[in-house]
């Protein structure tokens, strides 16, 4: 049977080191640093005190955090604006700083030119035109789009210029009772 240890309990010392050892490795939203935090420290107060030393140092702050984030995920992965703004919320940064963050970063970005690149990447060394062919893997094509943050109107339309053979699928089959 496997125990999990219980953390050892930090003084107001001790956490501040915590606190600089754990924004060394990564960044954190204040948030999640708070709930680290939390699980080390002997009183909410110290938590407190160690978040604003932090931030009075500018190594806690979430509009920081999240415009990096934003352009980090934009530059390195190119996802699209929906998957970071759903991410940044996944590291609990409010609702507001991350919209204002994600707008900033994705203001000079065209989402159809973005989301090309992401289905090249995504299909490198294959024919994306015969893939787009099969309905399965339409689909699959798609759900990619949809789960890297783009739109659904621009992942279809985009999907549609690539793929050529779909018309015999993609239109309603005539009814028997009309022939």
């Amino acid at each position: 049977m496997v125990t999990s240890r219980k953390p050892k309990i930090l003084s107001p010392d001790e956490l501040w080191d915590y606190s600089l050892r754990l924004l060394a490795q990564r960044p954190y939203s204040v948030a999640e640093l708070k709930a680290k935090l939390a699980r080390r420290s002997e009183s909410p107060s110290v938590i407190t005190d160690t978040l604003a030393k932090l931030q009075e140092y500018g190594m806690a702050d979430d509009k920081k955090f999240s415009e990096a984030f934003a352009s980090s995920r934009l530059q390195n992965d190119g996802f699209g604006r929906a998957r970071v703004l759903r991410d940044l919320r996944a590291k609990r940064v409010p609702p507001s700083v991350a919209e204002k963050a994600v707008a900033k970063t994705f203001e000079k970005t065209e989402e159809k030119q973005l989301a090309s690149q992401f289905l090249a990447r995504k299909y490198r060394n294959k024919d994306l035109g015969e893939q787009l062919k099969d309905q399965k893997q339409f689909a699959s094509a798609y759900r990619k789009l949809r789960l890297a943050g783009f739109s659904s109107s621009v992942s279809l339309s985009l999907l549609k210029e690539h793929a050529s053979g779909i018309t015999e699928w993609m239109e309603p089959e005539p009814d028997q009772d009309e022939a």
